[in-house]
């Protein structure tokens, strides 16, 4: 594998321009690379290296909750992986070495900031910090959980100490003996509370809403065991089919079969009782809604930390002082430090407000707060766009880079229908997208994520779940083999039509 990823200037035109080099950039630059040499593909990311999430999120504690065998891209396994759940600097080394590896250029420090549909030319015009680069098919990548999201606090602008969120975490800032105020107990949250909970003076933890919690059966990965993945690769290929089979039995308990979720449940509960001998904190940490209509978390040091003697456990943070946090009950606990953990923005991705489409809407406008796409990709009236990760195809059982791969797969069909057949530009119907999109709010109706009775970023502001896939892994892949001319429409390039009828 290559050591050095190949970095040049943004060029003036390309034939495939990906935006974002995460797990799904990476993936598609890869694919179009492979199956198509002739075109040339060029790769743009805001951040100064590769690695999207795992470039950013370098919190203490940060891993993945995911099994390493089934997070990496099957073009480049990795069979050193040091633990069954990958931790932040193994990933990001990971694709570093996949971006290395990638048979395309990077542009680094490059931010889209606006996109244009022209329909006379087909072609994207695309402007950047550094620059603007024509292209015929775009690749949004920027991810899903990119964006942090900072709630709209009161007080927040007159708090004299420091602040900041999880996903940008200030190493500069030494936490020892400090107060610090952590808002929110999401994925990010159970992982650095624990962390940082001895060095500090105290720490009081805001809680709106308890997460299910079960245990984190993670186990370091010896050297004998690598070294058997490395010399006989397909041993670690059977242990990534073995632990794909099991993680989508998980799919059955939230989208097809609710009712045995029960199962989950009593798991959860157990994991609770040995290690929360406290019955009114258990009442606190228990909640309300079934298990999986939110994310179910992964820890076993969590409800430790939460009985740490340097721990406060409290409601909603209701308000913020110049040196403290007013929780939901008025009391004001004195802090110098908040850690926000409160997530992303998946249904209001900030590029959607930057890629103009064939009417002169932006994707956000279009959509009007509930984002949908044929197959996840396609969106009615963007031309030549194609989306990773996008609407409905997050999942809550198995892993994202699955998906990302069907979706590589995708765009490389996507892009033989048009070079055999002479095509400028494909733009999905709409008839099409809306068939879709009804199949997927059917198919989301029953599931627990819809039913489960909470409140979760997966429903966006219309009230519909636009993010989670509602089957199978492997439906969606089977799904994503080919592309469908039926549900497009096409413009055909005239010079190429030309050439071929010479």
């Amino acid at each position: 594998m290559a050591t050095t990823t190949r970095v040049t200037p943004l060029p003036s035109s390309v034939d495939v321009l990906v935006v974002g080099a995460g797990f799904g950039g990476l993936a598609a630059a890869h694919e179009v690379r492979r199956t198509h040499p002739e075109l040339s593909v060029h790769v743009v990311e805001r951040g100064s290296s590769a690695g999207g999430v795992w470039r950013d999120n370098t919190y203490p504690g940060c891993a993945c909750d995911v099994p390493t065998s089934l997070y990496s891209l099957s073009s480049a396994d990795e069979p050193d992986w040091r633990h069954s759940y990958g931790r932040q600097p193994e990933l990001r080394r990971y694709l570093d070495g996949v971006a290395a590896a990638t048979d395309a250029p990077f542009t680094f420090d490059c931010e889209l900031t606006d996109a244009r549909w022209d329909d006379a030319r087909a072609r994207w015009t695309v402007t950047t910090t550094q620059g603007t680069v024509e292209c015929s098919v775009l690749v949004s990548a920027t991810g899903a959980l990119s964006t942090p999201e900072l709630p709209d606090v009161p007080g927040l602008d007159r708090f004299t100490g420091t602040v900041f969120h999880s996903a940008h975490w200030n190493h500069d800032h030494d936490l020892t003996g400090k107060r610090v105020a952590t808002i929110g107990t999401g994925a990010s949250a159970i992982q650095f509370v624990p962390e940082i909970v001895d060095r500090v003076e105290h720490v009081t933890v805001f809680q709106r809403t308890p997460a299910w919690v079960v245990p984190r059966v993670d186990r370091t990965i010896g050297r004998l065991e690598r070294a058997l993945y490395r010399r006989l690769p397909f041993t670690h290929r059977i242990t990534r089919g073995l632990v794909y089979l099991y993680r989508e039995g998980y799919v059955v308990l939230m989208a097809r079969k609710p009712a045995l979720l029960p199962i989950a449940t009593f798991v959860a509960k157990r994991h609770m009782r040995r290690q929360v001998r406290d019955a009114a904190l258990r009442r606190r940490l228990t909640p309300d809604y079934s298990i999986g209509c939110k994310r179910i978390l992964l820890s076993n040091t969590w409800f430790p930390a939460l009985q740490h003697e340097n721990t406060t456990l409290t409601g909603s943070l209701r308000e913020i002082t110049d040196r403290g946090a007013i929780d939901a009950d008025g009391v004001e606990h004195p802090v110098d430090t908040i850690v926000f953990a409160t997530g992303f923005t998946p249904t209001e991705p900030p590029v959607a407000h930057r890629i103009v489409g064939r009417d002169g809407r932006t994707l956000a406008q279009h959509w009007n707060h509930s984002p949908s796409a044929y197959r996840g990709v396609s969106v009615h009236g963007f031309p030549n766009l194609l989306l990773m990760y996008g609407p409905n195809t997050n999942l809550g059982h198995s892993s994202i880079v699955l998906m990302l791969e069907a979706q590589a797969r995708y765009l490389a069909s996507m892009l033989d229908h048009m070079r055999t057949r002479g095509i400028a530009s494909c733009d999905v119907t709409e008839l099409a997208e809306h068939r879709y999109r009804a199949e997927m709010d059917s198919e989301l109706e029953r599931s627990v994520w819809n039913s489960g009775g909470c409140s979760s970023w997966y429903i966006d502001a219309s009230g519909r779940n636009s993010v989670m896939w509602p089957k199978f892994t492997w439906s969606y892949r089977a799904m994503m083999r080919r592309f469908d001319p039926a549900d497009y429409a096409f413009t055909r390039d005239v010079a190429s039509s030309e050439r071929n009828s010479a």
